[in-house]
Parts: structure tokens; C-alpha cells; sequence
């Protein structure tokens, strides 16, 4: 398979997680270093993401574990994004997130729910 192949790929799986992402603002980094964007894109979404072996959802949702167990709050939103452009419900990505306390600590799964607290509906009682 060839870096376009692969590119084209990743165009497609996160088109399916974010819809059209010609209106987004480049974060710092991709302007300082794009090259490196669309080889991480190419690699992670056109080689990885796009596998037979796992749906998306079920992707989403190990990423989504995976980047709270690591503390990557700024990823986790963009992913959690995807994750509801997918379909996945807020009470299923909660539970994702709390499930988090019990294997990588209660310090880690508060940040994961702080930084989900800005993309999901928090209600008005809370």
C-alpha cells in the first residue's frame, strides 16, 4: 500500500469521526510541522484505524479509554468529539471514563471527566 493509499485512508476514517474538517483551525504544531501531521495521520488513522479487525465505535471507545488512562486532555476532547459524531452516547462515553478510576487511578479519570465537562452536556443541576 503506498503513503497515498494510506493517506487517502485516513481521509476517510476521520471524515467518518469529524465530518468536514476543511473549516478547522490548525493547532500550533501542524503549521509549525505539517509533514509530520500527515505522516501520524497516515500512519494512525489510514493503517491502524482503518483495520478489519475492530469497528469504529469500538475503536473510538479504546481511544477514548486510552488517552484518559494517559492524561492527554487536549486529544481526549477531539476524540470524544468523533466519539459522539459516531453515535456513541454521552452516558456510554461517562461510564468509559469512570471505568478509567479503576485502572489507571482517580486523579486520571477526574482530568478525563474535567476535560469532558467541555464537550459533553453537562446538566443544569450539576
Amino acid at each position: 500500500m503506498t503513503q497515498e493509499d494510506l493517506s487517502q485512508k485516513a481521509r476517510d476514517v476521520m471524515d467518518q469521526l469529524w465530518g468536514d474538517r476543511g473549516e478547522r483551525v490548525l493547532m500550533p504544531a501542524e503549521r509549525l510541522a505539517p509533514e509530520f501531521f500527515d505522516l501520524a495521520s497516515a500512519s494512525c488513522f489510514g493503517a491502524f484505524w482503518s483495520r478489519d479487525g475492530l469497528d469504529m465505535r469500538s475503536r473510538s471507545l479504546c481511544t477514548v479509554a486510552q488517552l484518559a488512562a494517559l492524561g492527554r486532555s487536549n486529544e481526549l476532547k477531539i476524540h470524544l468529539r468523533g466519539a459522539l459524531n459516531l453515535g456513541i452516547s454521552q452516558g456510554e462515553l461517562l461510564e468509559v471514563l469512570m471505568q478509567t478510576s479503576q485502572y489507571a487511578g482517580i486523579p486520571a479519570a477526574v482530568a478525563a471527566l474535567n476535560a469532558a465537562a467541555e464537550v459533553l452536556e453537562v446538566p443544569d443541576d450539576a
